[in-house]
């Protein structure tokens, strides 16, 4: 008997019966991992939601079976799910930062868990276990390490502790819905390596969601691409990611970026559509390839390779290879002056100190990026260039001129020009106001003298800069996914027309077709002086856009250089 098995799961919006998700359908081994692909919007969480026995609000569950180890989902009641969710089914959020309680230490969480679940064990049964789930991350167990609160914990840290916990009961099947996105290069690995591991000797089956393509094709046994509530293409992740035959799953395979060397990202135009679309194929007005036929016959599911499926009716004229475009050389040194220069800066928090004398520049038109381990620094000294850490040695110049250690002693145009884009959408957006409030207020802020109608012009250029619908402007955060969420936050940030943008793993919440198209923005706004600070863990990314890598460990710089060069030839073996 298969470990999960989805049959024909449809999800509307309960308002007004428009389908999210239709149609879903695979089966899982144990041991096997699917990995669940798309854009933002594309049904992917709201599939793993479902396998919960869970559905977001203004969603309904209608149509469809879920079975994981011989257990309906979708018939339990309340008691059962609780029973159910995790010790058969467990779920890594996307954002640890919303999933950990703030009030609590990390070993009360992992203890309450284990007392709700397993009440027969003793204390010292229990010890063990939370020792070995650590470990399994790659994070101490010691009690020391154990009191601290979520927010003393690194943004990667945080998503160990969830994997952990996760794990803990050695459930059934795993959901995890973007769990490495806020995770180094190195920690990645591991963490990517223990869920291989134990889905593996645990006979643990996993569905993984993600927009990071690579991550997918070292993980996954299997690879499922979603669009507008379809799976598109479906197969053994060897066909899917190497010889996709779906224009979809090709667009997002040509925004990829690569390491090895800097690409021109091919973002895929327009818009996903909305819930409802049932006439033709959804993606008939994205696609390079469609016909008339496209916009009135919906594609059935096609063989196209032995396990593997696309829903296409252009196949015969889809090519099966595809090219990419080898970016130009990086930006040449600059002579003109340093916009941004840091001078021995040292910064913390709590009377702890966590970044040591740092030297810096900045010139205009730059992207500098800033990568490293979880905690080596990077977001403290991000932090500290836009005045958000308030202890600080050292002196940050702007245009030659010492700024003020907090924002509220800056002048207004210093806090206009200088904007920061938060790593956790999530976090960053009052969930009470409107998405049009939000962007507004900002700018408003910030053009204090500017009409009503010029405000309302400056919201919608952003808004529409940053690939989104102009009906997302009416909706509360809540109701966007992940990926939408973050792109609210960068039309925030850059419909104040800033000079420096302060960049904190602003796209690892995105899928990478729209990861292109604000890389391309990127890249278009700094044509025009625009500097960046890109923190990032994405090294393939700092390929594609940065011009010199400065490399943090336990907050220090311990490798400076132009792009080229440090990937190419680093001198540090840490960076290597």
């Amino acid at each position: 008997m298969a470990n999960i098995e989805v049959r024909d799961l449809r999800v509307v919006v309960e308002a007004t019966g428009a389908e999210i998700v239709r149609g879903v359908d695979f089966t899982l081994e144990a041991g096997e991992i699917l990995g669940l692909v798309g854009e933002s919007g594309s049904g992917k969480t709201t599939v793993a939601t479902a396998m919960l026995g869970h559905a977001r609000r203004g969603a309904k569950i209608v149509g469809g079976s879920v079975r994981i180890a011989g257990k309906d989902v979708l018939t339990a009641t309340q008691s059962e799910l609780a029973q159910i969710r995790g010790r058969v089914v467990a779920y890594v959020p996307q954002d640890p930062g919303t999933a950990l309680n703030p009030a609590l230490r990390i070993g009360t969480q992992i203890v309450e868990l284990l007392k709700y679940h397993r009440p027969d064990l003793r204390k010292s049964e229990r010890r063990p276990i939370i020792v070995e789930a650590m470990q399994d991350v790659r994070l101490p167990a010691d009690e020391s390490f154990l009191r601290r609160f979520p927010h003393q914990l690194s943004g990667g840290q945080q998503q160990r502790v969830c994997i952990a916990m996760a794990f803990l009961l050695r459930p059934a099947a795993i959901i995890l819905d973007e769990p490495t996105t806020g995770l180094d290069v190195t920690t990645q690995a591991h963490v990517l390596k223990t869920v291989k591991d134990l889905c593996v000797q645990r006979g643990v089956s996993a569905v993984y969601v993600s927009h990071d393509l690579a991550v997918v094709s070292e993980l996954a046994d299997h690879v499922m691409v979603m669009y507008a509530g379809l799976d598109v293409e479906l197969g053994d992740q060897a066909a899917v990611l190497g010889s996709a035959r779906h224009p979809y799953t090709q667009g997002l395979i040509a925004a990829i970026p690569d390491a090895r060397q800097s690409r021109v990202l091919s973002a895929i135009p327009g818009t996903a559509p909305g819930p409802g679309k049932t006439v033709g194929c959804a993606f008939a007005s994205r696609c390079p390839y469609a016909a008339e036929e496209c916009n009135t016959i919906e594609p059935e599911s096609i063989q196209v390779g032995p396990g593997h499926s696309a829903r296409c009716l252009r196949l015969d004229v889809v090519p099966r290879t595809l090219s990419v475009t080898v970016a130009g050389q990086a930006m040449e040194p600059s002579t003109a002056p340093q916009l941004l220069t840091l001078n021995d800066v040292s910064c913390g928090y709590g009377g702890r100190t966590v970044v040591k004398n740092v030297n810096l520049g900045v010139y205009p038109g730059e992207c500098l990026a800033l990568v490293g381990e979880s905690g080596s620094g990077k977001t403290t000294l991000a932090r500290a260039i836009v005045g958000l850490i308030g202890e600080r040695d050292g002196d940050i110049l702007y245009e030659g001129r010492a700024l003020e250690l907090r924002p509220a002693q800056r002048s207004p145009l210093v806090r206009k020009d200088i904007q920061y884009i938060f790593q956790s959408p999530y976090a960053s957006l009052n969930p009470r106001r409107t998405i049009r409030q939000i962007v507004r207020d900002h700018i408003r802020q910030n053009f204090p003298r500017e009409s009503s109608r010029q405000v309302r012009e400056r919201v919608e250029r952003a808004i529409s800069r940053v690939g989104l619908p102009a009906r997302v402007l009416s909706m509360l955060p809540n109701q966007l996914s992940g990926g939408e969420r973050q792109r609210v936050a960068i039309a925030r940030a850059i419909g104040c027309e800033p000079r420096v943008l302060i960049c904190d793993e602003i796209t690892s919440a995105l899928d990478v077709s729209v990861q292109a198209a604000v890389v391309n923005l990127l890249q278009e706004l700094r044509s025009d002086g625009l500097s960046l600070v890109f923190v990032t863990h994405n090294l393939a990314l700092v390929r594609t856009i940065a011009d010199r890598i400065a490399v943090m460990k336990s907050g220090e710089i311990i490798e400076l250089a132009t792009t080229g060069s440090l990937l190419d030839s680093p001198t540090e073996e840490y960076t290597r």
